[in-house]
Formats: structure tokens, sequence, C-alpha cells
């Protein structure tokens, strides 16, 4: 446990931060798992969104984000998913 006042207010700031990110991490996977059982151009677009969302709060790189994205157009495009 920390003891310097500095300290204890960066322990509390790390815990917020964490559970923060946590929920967005969730929120892409929600996303995805929604767009991999249901593929459809909403859900799609749903996923990517939160895929842009993470990359703007510095939570993911640009470069994975978009390799992912990639990675789910491809999804789409194998499974007949017409996009716009």
């Amino acid at each position: 446990m920390p003891i310097i006042k500095s300290a204890k207010k960066a322990a509390r700031q790390a815990t917020k931060r964490t559970e923060h990110n946590q929920e967005i991490k969730k929120d892409i996977k929600a996303a995805v798992k929604a767009f991999r059982t249901n593929p459809t151009p909403e859900t799609l677009s749903k996923a990517q969104s939160e895929y842009d969302k993470a990359v703007k709060k510095d939570l993911l790189a640009k470069n994975t984000a978009s390799r992912r994205k990639a990675r789910l157009h491809a999804f789409a495009k194998s499974h007949d998913v017409k996009l716009a």
C-alpha cells in the first residue's frame, strides 16, 4: 500500500482507468460476438465503431484496430453480407 500522497492518488487513478478500459474492451467483445453470430451490415458497423472509439481513447493502436476491422470485413465478405 502506498504511503506518499501522490502515490495514493496514482493508485486510485490506475484503478479507475483500468475499470474504464475494461468496460470499453467488454463493449468491443460484445459487438464482435454479436456480429459473428448475426453477420449484418448493422452489426459490422457497430463493431467497427467500437474499434474506432477504442483508438480514439488510446486503448488500441491504430494499426491493431485497422487489422481487426479488416478481418471483420473479410468475415463479412465470406458470409455474403452486402456492404454499403
